[in-house]
This record gives structure tokens, C-alpha cells and sequence, in this order.
């Protein structure tokens, strides 16, 4: 099936720089590669059950969204254990520990991903305590 994207041409020039140096045959491939990935990793959060440890971590622009993250922090403070925050710039990185319920934490990290100002929302471990 064909489909077209509206991609920054940043963004765009540095994801065709990644497949190319990979050496896969086409960008159709990489974005296809790119989509089974993102696939996984919603299906595995989405199978999670019961208690879990998971580590989130977000990278967003600082000044637009500080406000909100700080309280949806505060609105999930039942499944945050430890947060870690630098800054680079106007931007800033976070990594979020958490320990609870799937469907909180799964709850979360949807919430996160609702902010135009955050770019990438990753879910880097998933386990049962």
C-alpha cells in the first residue's frame, strides 16, 4: 500500500543518513523496520499486567510544557519512584522510574505522549518486579 507522510526535512535527512549507513535497500524498508518496532513496543506495554518496573524516558522542549509535566507528575506520584533531569539548551531529557500497576504506569505514559512539546516518549525497560 502507498501512503504519504509529512516529515520535517530535518528529520527526514537524518533518518535517510541512519538507513543508508545501516545499508538497508530502500527508506521504505527502514519505515517499515521503524513501524514493527513501534508495534512491539506498544503491544509489550500493552500486555503488561499487574505490578511492573519500568523506566520512561522523554525528551521535550523546556519552556512550552514545564507546568503540565510537573503536574502530571504529581498526578501519577503512586507509580513515580525517582525522576532524573538534565537540560541541553531548551531542551531537556528525563528519565522517570516507576513501580505499579501496568495500567498506571501504561496511563502515564500515554499522558506524556499527548504534549506537542515533547518529542519521544520511551518505555526502556519493562519487567515484573
Amino acid at each position: 500500500m502507498r501512503t504519504s507522510l509529512n516529515v520535517p526535512d530535518d528529520v527526514l535527512a537524518e533518518f535517510d543518513e541512519v538507513w543508508q549507513a545501516e545499508g538497508l535497500a530502500s527508506r521504505s524498508r527502514a519505515v517499515r523496520e521503524a513501524m514493527q518496532e513501534y508495534i512491539e513496543s506498544h503491544t509489550r506495554l500493552e500486555a503488561a499486567e499487574g505490578p511492573i518496573a519500568a523506566v520512561v524516558a522523554f525528551d521535550y522542549e523546556h519552556d512550552p510544557v514545564i507546568r503540565e509535566l510537573h503536574a502530571v507528575q504529581h498526578e501519577f506520584q503512586d507509580v513515580i519512584t525517582t525522576t532524573s533531569h538534565v537540560h541541553k539548551g531548551e531542551w531537556c531529557l528525563e528519565s522517570v522510574f516507576c513501580a505499579g500497576e501496568a495500567d498506571r504506569v501504561r496511563a502515564l505514559v500515554y499522558r506524556l505522549r499527548d504534549f506537542d512539546a515533547v518529542r519521544r516518549v520511551s518505555v526502556l525497560s519493562l519487567s515484573h518486579p
